[in-house]
């Protein structure tokens, strides 16, 4: 019987590249995001290359009602979840904290926090009545390490890694893995949804270095996730080799 993973944010960057990873090997995958055409184009491909079985569920993780609907209305036949993979996030401008928008920052907490929170808080209950069960939270080197102009997106990735660090404790009596993933520079959507559009500023976040692909934090996870059942990665930091923290980042001069 395949296993099944719930990926949200999987009609882009590292969410789609994890929904391709694991259709690849054989998962059944339950898919969710806020765009419903690419949903339903993603949904296609994958059935198609993989046969594998996909359900998509068109909703924003912010909106808590939303969030319940859609998952308390799974039905029986999808509701053994192995794996929930919370990777639905965004980051929104890169200014100093006075200059800074504040619906920037309220978008980045209800994404990358409330959002995660009303996910799992709905999920557990598939996930406790399923042996082995895996979260898998996509945090960020941005919260092991605040940088300049980084404030409110920082302090969500933070709260990433704390909340991951408190279900790893509360949860461990019911035999779930809890593994967070902290990237450095990914080079997908990402810094053209920060810079809003600015195709010149989220090109130049890339320049002079080779940064990670989604599909090499993919593997990543999906090595994490198969993993022998007594074997747990609680926190992984991963960056390219150009990257030392998240804060120096090495060009070479030309």
């Amino acid at each position: 019987m395949n296993k099944t993973i719930f990926i949200t944010g999987a009609t882009s960057g590292i969410g789609k590249a994890c929904a391709e990873k694991f259709a690849k090997e054989n998962y059944n995958l339950i898919l969710t995001g806020r765009r419903k055409d690419r949903l339903d184009l993603l949904e296609k491909e994958l059935t198609q290359t993989y046969s594998v079985k996909v359900l998509t569920l068109c909703f924003d993780v912010q909106d808590k009602e939303a969030v319940f609907e859609n998952i308390n209305a799974l039905p029986a036949e999808w509701q053994q979840i192995n794996i929930l993979l919370n990777n639905a996030g965004l980051a929104l401008g890169k200014d100093p904290f006075d200059t800074a928008n504040l619906e920037d920052w309220e978008t980045m907490l209800n994404t990358n926090v409330h959002g995660l929170l009303y996910v799992t808080k709905a999920i557990l209950p598939f996930l406790k009545q399923t042996k082995n069960s895996h979260i898998i939270n996509m945090g960020s080197i941005a919260g092991k390490e605040v940088y300049e102009n980084g404030n409110i997106y920082c302090a969500s990735k933070s709260a990433v890694d704390a909340i991951s660090k408190s279900m790893r404790i509360d949860l461990v009596k019911y035999g779930i893995k809890v593994t967070a993933i902290h990237p450095g520079a990914v080079e997908t959507e990402f810094s053209l949804v920060r810079f809003k559009g600015d195709e010149n500023k989220a090109a130049a976040t890339y320049q002079d270095y080779i940064p990670l692909s989604g599909n090499d934090i993919a593997d990543s996870i999906y090595f994490c996730a198969t993993l022998p059942a007594h074997v747990c990665i609680n926190d992984l930091n991963i960056t390219c080799l150009n990257q030392a923290s998240a804060v120096y980042l090495y060009k070479p001069q030309k």
